[in-house]
């Protein structure tokens, strides 16, 4: 499918890569279906809304900056998805990249959790106040020495 994206112009989808948010996203609760696009540097991808163009997420794997990251969500949550099993599951982070210049941050307290089966997806709150909204990449990537 072709998606008109925010960042690319006009990009080519495979149907595998729609992922659907039947609650939303926190403050975008009424957009529901999003296109996974690679972007335009490795390890980032782009979270399209196909339902609002200028709607787009940038996207990192938050086991790729962080060691030891854990999510600790209720399984209800999870049965709301079909997730039965871990292997079902993958998980994004939301990125900010401040205008000022600031740092270049990941949303660890509010992931996204897909499951890679049916392309149902949701995001979740982590309790744990390890895990902030806004964890420096650049910091964690040195600390990892990547």
């Amino acid at each position: 499918m072709e998606v008109e994206t925010k960042t690319m112009g006009l990009v080519q989808v495979d149907d595998s890569r729609v992922l659907n948010f039947p609650k939303g996203l926190f403050g975008f609760e009424d957009y529901h279906k999003y296109a996974l696009i690679e972007a335009e540097y490795e390890p980032f991808f782009w979270l399209q809304s196909l339902d609002e163009k200028g709607l787009a997420f940038l996207l990192v794997d938050p086991f790729l900056i962080v060691n030891d990251y854990e999510l600790d969500i209720d399984d209800k949550m999870l049965s709301d998805i079909g997730i039965s099993s871990p292997t079902d599951v993958y998980v994004w982070s939301v990125v900010t990249v401040p205008a000022d210049g600031g740092p270049v941050t990941a949303n660890l307290q509010g992931p996204l959790v897909v499951n890679r089966k049916t392309q149902t997806a949701l995001q979740v709150i982590l309790s744990d106040s390890k895990w902030t909204t806004k964890h420096n990449i650049i910091k964690a990537l040195q600390a990892r020495g990547k």
